[in-house]
Formats: structure tokens, sequence, C-alpha cells
């Protein structure tokens, strides 16, 4: 085996939304090492504040020490300023922080005094903003059914059922997507897990096995 398949990494499929009250971020839960399923139950949607989430794809060490140096900064940031960072700003110190080489595929979304916001972080340190996007070994399968379902002004309901079908897609095409599924909700009240059980629920009514 070589050294780049010892790697632990989350492949995956993680997705971002921008609807009506907020955004929205979701993951599959699969980790793989080379052809390997590694593990089954591994967290890829984190919040970084009250106001701010992000998604990894990528080398998990790296994804671990991203998610807690962002959490630091941004609670630093928001004891100096006494204010929450905004969710463009941090997507700028996500960039300026993976181009020193971290093996990573970002989302960042988040609510601030502007509104909602997603964006993409590529491992070059460049971010875009968009409606919707999705980052990962899945993420052409998740894309496609996103380019079908997504609508602008999305209700919380619409946006979990567009999601689960969009993660459902690429789990059921690539080997390095599947397992569980993370969501997670930003909005004015701030960042909300969605219950497992809803999840597994809103599956079997659409008719997706859960968790695979």
């Amino acid at each position: 085996m070589s050294d780049k398949e010892d790697i632990l990494k989350t492949g995956t499929t993680t997705i971002g939304l921008k609807i009506k009250d907020g955004v929205i971020l979701a993951s599959d839960q699969r980790a793989t090492m080379g052809h390997m399923i590694a593990h089954s139950d591994v967290q890829k949607v984190y919040p970084l504040s009250d106001n701010i989430g992000m998604t990894i794809a990528g080398v998990v060490g790296d994804a671990q020490l991203m998610v807690r140096f962002m959490q630091s900064e941004i609670s630093i940031y928001s004891m100096k300023k006494g204010s929450q960072m905004s969710v463009s700003a941090a997507s700028t110190l996500v960039g300026n922080v993976i181009r020193r080489g971290f093996y990573l595929g970002l989302i960042v979304g988040g609510y601030d005094s502007t509104g909602a916001h997603i964006f993409s972080v590529d491992g070059a340190g460049g971010y875009i903003e968009s409606d919707y996007t999705s980052i990962g070994s899945g993420s052409s399968f998740a894309l496609g059914s996103l380019e079908a379902s997504y609508k602008p002004n999305l209700s919380k309901k619409e946006a979990l059922d567009v999601v689960i079908t969009a993660l459902n897609s690429a789990r059921k095409r690539d080997s390095a997507s599947g397992d569980g599924m993370l969501i997670s909700f930003i909005g004015p009240k701030g960042y909300e897990e969605v219950p497992q059980g809803q999840i597994k629920t809103r599956c079997g009514e659409l008719g997706f096995n859960y968790p695979n």
C-alpha cells in the first residue's frame, strides 16, 4: 500500500445551500483509507461559531486541525471586537490558512448582519460565493441533483429534501461517500444540528434507505 493509500481521508460529499432564512450545510459520514472503508461515523460538518459552520473534505488530520484553528481564531476575534465575525471574513481567513499546505476542500457558510452566505474554498486558497455548492469525491453526482432541484428562497423543510436527495444520489454512485448523513442549519438564531431521527424519518418518506 502506498503512502497515499495509508492516509485517512474523508473522500466524501459535502453540500452547502443558501436558503430563505439561512444556510444548510450537509455531508455523508464515511472515511476511507485507499479502497478500504475505515470509518462510518465521521463528523464532516462543524460549527466554527454561533453563526458560522464549515464542511470538510480531504485528509482527516488536516481537517481536524483546520477546525480547531478556525474555532480559536473566530473566538478571539469576537472577544476583541465584541461582535461576530462575518461569513466573508471567515472564508478569507480559511483561504489564507489553507495555502500553508492543507489538503482540503471546504465549504464555509453562515448568517451575519448582511444575511446568509455560502463560500466554497479550494486547496489553493481561492474562495467563491455561491447559492449552492458541493465539494468532495461525490460532488459531481450531488451537483447534478442540486441543479435539478435547487431554487432561490427554499424553505428549511424544502431544503432538507433537496440536500437529502443530493446526498443519496452521491452515495449511490461514489464509493467514498456513504453511511450516515449530517445536516445543520444556520440562521438568525444561530447554529442548529438537524436531529438524526428527523433525517432518518425523512429518508424513509422519500423512499431512501438510511444509513445506506
